[in-house]
């Protein structure tokens, strides 16, 4: 994993969730932070893609469940 990725995902969150991305890790999931239910991964897809500069695919979405499935399906996507 590279960490310039790393950092611009937890960015995102940042900006999704209003949290500090220092408390984002790898290993962090829905039920670690706040507001992040089905409409909370709506807006996180949302910061993703602008900060990203992609469009994300309906099964690229759903296989989002953590941290560290984002960050694969954004390697995946050659980010």
């Amino acid at each position: 994993m590279e960490d310039k990725l790393f950092n611009e995902v937890r960015r995102a969150f940042a900006a999704a969730f209003n949290t500090d991305p220092a408390s984002i890790s790898m290993q962090s999931e829905p039920g670690d932070i706040a507001g992040w239910d089905s409409m909370g991964h709506v807006q996180l897809v949302a910061e993703l893609e602008k900060i990203f500069s992609v469009s994300l695919e309906v099964d690229e979405v759903m296989e989002m469940e953590d941290v560290a499935s984002i960050v694969r399906v954004l390697e995946a996507k050659g980010l």
